[in-house]
Formats: C-alpha cells, sequence, structure tokens
C-alpha cells in the first residue's frame, strides 16, 4: 500500500499530535537496519565519520586481497565469493552514507586489487566458476563505470587513472570482447 494513492490516509497521519507521529515514526525506523544507520550516520556523524568509515573498507579489502595473494594459486570460486561479499558491504556502506563517490572510489580500489584467475580449460571443473566470475566481475565494472558518470567532472578527474588502469586490466586478462558487449570503453 503506497501512501501516495492514499491521500486521505496521508491528511490523517499529518493532522496527528506531534507526540504520537514521533512515536509511530520511531516505531518505523526500528524496523528498518539500513534507515536506522542512515540516520544514525546523517544526524549524528560529520566528514571525519565518513573517511573513518571508508578507511575500515578500504582496509577490510586490501585485508582480504592479501588473504587471496597468499594462496598459491587463489580459485575463481574463493575470488567470487570475496567480490561478492565486498560488493555487497560497499552496497550496505553506499545505502548509510549516500555518498556517491565514496562509492564509486571503494568499488574502483575493490576491482583493481581483486585478482582475477587465469582461465581454465574449456573441460576445467574450476571454468564454472571462472565464466561466474568474469561475468560478476565485468557487470559490476559496468555497474560502476555508469556511476563514475553521473560523478562531477573534478571527482572523475580525481578517479581517471584509476578508471584506465582497471580498463587496462580487463584488456590484459583478455576480456575486451566481451566487455566492449556490455559497452565498456578500452580507455578514457
Amino acid at each position: 500500500m503506497l501512501l501516495s494513492a492514499h491521500k486521505d490516509l496521508k491528511l490523517a497521519i499529518l493532522s496527528l499530535p506531534a507526540k504520537e507521529k514521533d512515536k509511530l515514526l520511531l516505531r518505523l525506523i526500528a524496523k528498518d537496519k539500513i534507515l536506522t544507520e542512515h540516520l544514525h550516520f546523517k544526524l549524528l556523524e560529520d566528514a571525519v565519520d565518513l573517511q573513518e568509515r571508508h578507511e575500515a573498507l578500504k582496509l577490510e579489502i586490501e585485508d582480504t586481497v592479501q588473504i587471496l595473494s597468499e594462496y598459491r594459486k587463489p580459485l575463481a570460486k574463493d575470488i567470487l565469493l570475496s567480490l561478492r561479499k565486498l560488493n555487497g558491504k560497499i552496497n550496505h556502506h553506499y545505502k548509510v552514507t549516500k555518498e556517491l563517490s565514496s562509492e564509486v572510489e571503494l568499488r574502483l580500489f575493490l576491482l583493481n586489487e581483486i585478482p582475477l584467475p587465469a582461465r581454465e580449460g574449456l573441460y576445467s571443473a574450476s571454468n564454472v566458476f571462472t565464466e561466474k566470475l568474469i561475468t560478476y566481475f565485468l557487470r559490476t565494472t559496468k555497474s560502476m563505470f555508469a556511476k563514475y558518470n553521473k560523478l562531477h567532472e573534478d571527482l572523475q578527474f580525481d578517479l581517471h587513472d584509476h578508471v584506465n588502469q582497471l580498463l587496462n586490466k580487463i584488456d590484459q586478462r583478455k576480456l575486451s570482447s566481451m566487455a566492449a558487449e556490455l559497452g565498456l570503453p578500452k580507455e578514457i
């Protein structure tokens, strides 16, 4: 049930006494964890806290990449699981902070740092996960690139080298044809 479809309900809510509205609002907020975190961030935190959140997530990405690099040959399955987990944390970071530039910077950092395994033989058991990883990686890159294009040109300029580094990584892994199908450029 959408509130916009029920104008009489909206008017009735607006006519409630302030104390009753506050009580209802607090009950509604308590039911949504992300909304609660977003309000906490918006009302009680500042730019320093945003930077701390950003750095903590960046450190977690570095730690995960370090763990993956300690394997002699990391499996595509492990990389895919780590990439999805970290991508989810970046999504959560954005939902709480609503900072597009921070999200794009973190996602760029993740995509540039995460190792990509060499493609396995067609009949290899790990080929299925390698293909899933590559597909997920390229779609995440496409999504990040669309958000990058929405940033102010000064922010785009600051991230320009990191984007080209990612596009170069895609080209070196011989994924250019798949990237072109998704509409990703070779260089910006």
